[in-house]
């Protein structure tokens, strides 16, 4: 399998910013990594191996990156409107350097499809439904939508418009929503010991609601918010993905 390591300094973050891509062909896999980890998380833990076949088949190229969460809402040492500010300019990473990334890598044509376990599903759905102009679909893991659970009590609107929850059911721009109608949306969950099956069902009553469809699969009271689960379900979604 064809791998890659590139980093850059980021002007959006201030920092170097490590990306790995998988693959030569097919639609591009934007992952977002669980809670604290980095961009070699994914491989680390063989859920690059379990969409192995999908990427030297041309199906896919993946393209993991690296996340912020202990410089944002996993640092308990910052006040969350600072931590607030970290996130939005992650988005700023995300949009004005990753996807140029991602297209100047593959070719400007080519579709993008956020996934995550954890945390990271939490980015990758926040990631479309925020831009739904830039990404084609999303594949999120066990996650949460409601940003409050991490903000100590704080609110402003960079909280507000970073959580699915609250910015979602009251979003009535009809051209955000007919894009939004259009994408391959996937949210997925098990049901065993620390997962939250309750979210992924508010969510999908949040998109009913606005005549968004998707997908959302619950699956058994065995699986478990942890990798086994999460080598299971991505590929057996990507396999169901035709774009």
């Amino acid at each position: 399998m064809r791998r890659e390591i590139y980093k850059w300094w980021s002007p959006s973050l201030h920092k170097d910013m490590e990306i790995v891509v998988y693959g030569h062909y097919g639609f591009a896999l934007l992952m977002f990594p669980t809670a604290a980890a980095d961009y070699l998380e994914y491989e680390r833990f063989q859920l690059i191996d379990s969409i192995s076949h999908h990427i030297e088949s041309g199906k896919i190229k993946a393209f993991s990156i690296n996340s912020i969460n202990m410089e944002s809402w996993l640092n308990s040492n910052m006040h969350s409107a600072h931590k607030a500010i970290r996130h939005q300019q992650y988005n700023d990473y995300i949009c004005n350097e990753a996807v140029p990334f991602l297209k100047n890598y593959s070719s400007p044509e080519t579709k993008i499809v956020t996934t995550g376990a954890s945390l990271g599903a939490f980015h990758a759905a926040n990631t479309l439904f925020r831009r739904p102009d830039l990404f084609q679909g999303v594949i999120a893991m066990s996650g949460t939508y409601d940003l409050k659970k991490y903000t100590n009590g704080y609110y402003d609107d960079n909280c507000y418009f970073n959580s699915p929850d609250d910015y979602l059911p009251n979003l009535t721009d009809e051209h955000v929503l007919s894009q939004l109608r259009t994408k391959t949306i996937i949210i997925a969950s098990g049901q065993g010991p620390y997962e939250d099956p309750e979210s992924s069902r508010r969510l999908s009553g949040i998109l009913h609601s606005k005549g968004i469809e998707h997908w959302m699969d619950l699956w058994g009271y065995d699986m478990r918010h942890d990798w086994p689960t999460w080598r299971q379900m991505l590929p057996y979604f990507i396999d169901k993905i035709n774009l």
